[in-house]
């Protein structure tokens, strides 16, 4: 199963990403973990990231495509992966789509986790009072939101005219929210 998780700032992707991947044997692969790895151990693309990032620049969409093609070319992604971070721009999808193409694949399904904002923002801003996060105010929060929702729009369009947009309702304990998910992921795979 090749799957894409998006949604909002605290709406608990990468805990939900973690055990998707789990319930279905793939690597759930995030493009902040491909990055912090690529510059890590210094390779090639790393060293490119790295520079970029120093220099306080925006990492291409051409650059962030090559770091994802490398990290999906890896053996434990062969069967199948969860993808949280990637992709966000239009171009990223058809150049995910051209990508899977070429091996006779496509994204099985791309899970939208919906959320209350206010629920979120309180979330978070709790979450920033206990980690001692003085710049996660709630202004920087909405802000925050706001961007994913103007990025993401065009995406969640995108995967709705393929077919595999799957909104799910991310609001609940994780593990409601998780059998959600687990409930619209085995549907698409009968």
């Amino acid at each position: 199963m090749r799957l894409v998780i998006m949604g909002p700032p605290g709406a608990g992707k990468g805990t939900q990403a973690e055990r998707i991947a789990e319930r279905f044997g793939i690597p759930a692969i995030s493009t902040g973990a491909i990055f912090r790895s690529n510059v890590k151990n210094q390779t090639p693309l790393g060293q490119q990231v790295e520079k970029i990032m120093a220099a306080g620049g925006y990492v291409s969409d051409e650059l962030v495509n090559e770091l994802v093609r490398d990290r999906l070319a890896q053996s434990d992604a062969a069967e199948g992966f969860l993808l949280d971070g990637y992709p966000r721009t239009a171009g990223q999808v058809a150049a995910l789509d051209a990508l899977l193409a070429e091996s006779g694949h496509r994204i099985g399904a791309a899970v939208e986790l919906t959320v209350d904002e206010d629920a979120v923002v309180a979330r978070l801003l709790a979450r920033a009072a206990d980690q001692g996060r003085a710049d996660d105010t709630e202004e920087v929060i909405r802000e925050r939101m706001a961007i994913y929702r103007a990025e993401t729009a065009p995406l969640t369009a995108i995967y709705r005219e393929h077919g595999v947009l799957r909104e799910v309702d991310g609001m609940g304990s994780v593990d409601e929210v998780n059998d959600r998910i687990a409930a619209v992921l085995d549907a698409v795979q009968d």
